[in-house]
C-alpha cells in the first residue's frame, strides 16, 4: 500500500452550505501530512469524514486501503484519533485509561499489560501510573493521549490540533513522538494552526473556504508563493 489515504472530490454539505468542497489529495504511507487552514476552513469536517464519523455528501476516499463509503467500521479499527480537546477520562488513573482504551481497540489482556508497561516506561510515568489523569499537566496529558491513540498499532493516526494550548518546548517534545511513530511506517495526519509546526511536516495542504488552495512540501510552497516562511504563505492564501 503506497498511499495510506486517498481522496477524490470529497465533499460535505450541510443544507446549502458546503463545508468541504471537492477536495482531492493523497497521503503516502509513513508520511507526516499537515492539514492546515484557518478556523472554519473545513479541516475538522474533513477529518470526521475520513475517520468514519460523518458521511460524505459526495466523492470517494480510502483510508488504510479501505473504502470510506462501504468499510467505515473497518477503518475505525485501523486508525487512531486524538482530538484537540483532551479525550481521556480525567477521573481514571493513567493505568486505567490505557487499559480501558486497549480494551476498546480490541487488545487482549496480555497485550494490554505489555502496552501499558511500554507506555509508562516511554513517558517515564511508572511512579504516577495509579494517579488520576486529571492531576497531570496539560503537556503530559497530550503526550499520554497520543500514546493511547497508538496503543493498538494503527496504520494511520489522525491528530486534530493536538498541541493547542501547550508551551513551545512541550510542542517540540510532542513532535519528536510524531517523528518516532512515522519512522516506524505509521502515517500521521495532523491539523494545526501553528505555522511553525507546518515546517515539521513532509507535505502540507492548506484549506481556504472548504477548498484545498495549496499542496506541497514546505519548501515547495515557500518557493511557489515567494515567501520566507509558512506564515507568509498562509497569509497570502487567506487574504
Amino acid at each position: 500500500m503506497t498511499n495510506a489515504i486517498t481522496a477524490s472530490n470529497l465533499t460535505k454539505k450541510f443544507g446549502n452550505f458546503t463545508a468541504v468542497d471537492n477536495i482531492t489529495f493523497n497521503v503516502k504511507r509513513g508520511e507526516v501530512f499537515g492539514f492546515l487552514g484557518a478556523n472554519g476552513a473545513g479541516k475538522t469536517t474533513a477529518i470526521k469524514m475520513l475517520i468514519g464519523l460523518s458521511k460524505p455528501s459526495g466523492g470517494e476516499a480510502t483510508v488504510a486501503g479501505l473504502d470510506l463509503m462501504t468499510q467505515s467500521e473497518k477503518i475505525k479499527e485501523r486508525i487512531g484519533y486524538m482530538s484537540h480537546k483532551f479525550s481521556l477520562y480525567e477521573d481514571l488513573s493513567i493505568r486505567q485509561n490505557i487499559n480501558f482504551y486497549g480494551g476498546v481497540y480490541g487488545l487482549k489482556r496480555k497485550e494490554i499489560r505489555i502496552k501499558t508497561a511500554a507506555i509508562l516506561a516511554e513517558l517515564q510515568l511508572e511512579d504516577k501510573a495509579d494517579e488520576k489523569v486529571g492531576g497531570l499537566p496539560l503537556g503530559w496529558k497530550q503526550r499520554l493521549s497520543f500514546s493511547v491513540a497508538n496503543v493498538h498499532d494503527p496504520d494511520v493516526v489522525f491528530l486534530d490540533e493536538p498541541t493547542g494550548g501547550v508551551d513551545p518546548a512541550t510542542r517540540r517534545q510532542f513532535w519528536e513522538m510524531i517523528y518516532a511513530a512515522a519512522s516506524g511506517g505509521r502515517t500521521i495526519f495532523v491539523t494545526t494552526h501553528y505555522m511553525d509546526e507546518a515546517e515539521y511536516c513532509d507535505r502540507i495542504s492548506i484549506m481556504v473556504a472548504g477548498k484545498i488552495a495549496a499542496l506541497g512540501t514546505p519548501s515547495e510552497l515557500k518557493e511557489q508563493f515567494a515567501a520566507k516562511s509558512m506564515d507568509e504563505v498562509f497569509l497570502r492564501l487567506v487574504r
